[in-house]
């Protein structure tokens, strides 16, 4: 079970280095550079949540079979945009709300089976 922790762990940090790269992105549109410090910041931390993560998930491949875990990684479908929703102010229509919830349902049959 505990395997299954870390590999969701790692699917919302992905989820949270794609919001930092959207917010990289941003900084970089208001600053011109990518040598603003506040774009570097935010850059240098998506970075190192993904390395992190990444070092994590072939952690988590050593301990189960890739076709068992990997259906979590379509999590990160859902968090990015619940993400972009809260954090970054994005709006979406009820029926994206809807397919986010049909792959949520889809992962968790997939889980399961």
């Amino acid at each position: 079970m505990m395997i299954y922790l870390i590999a969701i762990i790692c699917v919302i940090g992905i989820a949270a280095g794609q919001i930092l790269f959207k917010l990289t992105a941003a900084s970089l549109h208001r600053s011109g550079s990518f040598f603003d410090p506040h774009t570097v910041l935010i850059l240098f931390s998506a970075l190192v949540l993904y390395g992190v993560t990444t070092i994590a998930w072939v952690w988590v491949l050593q301990k189960i079979e890739l076709g068992r875990i990997y259906p979590l990684m379509a999590m990160a479908f859902a968090l990015v945009p619940l993400g972009s929703y809260f954090f970054l102010g994005e709006k979406f229509t009820p029926q994206y709300f809807l397919g986010i919830t049909l792959i949520v349902v889809g992962i968790i049959v997939a889980v399961k089976s």
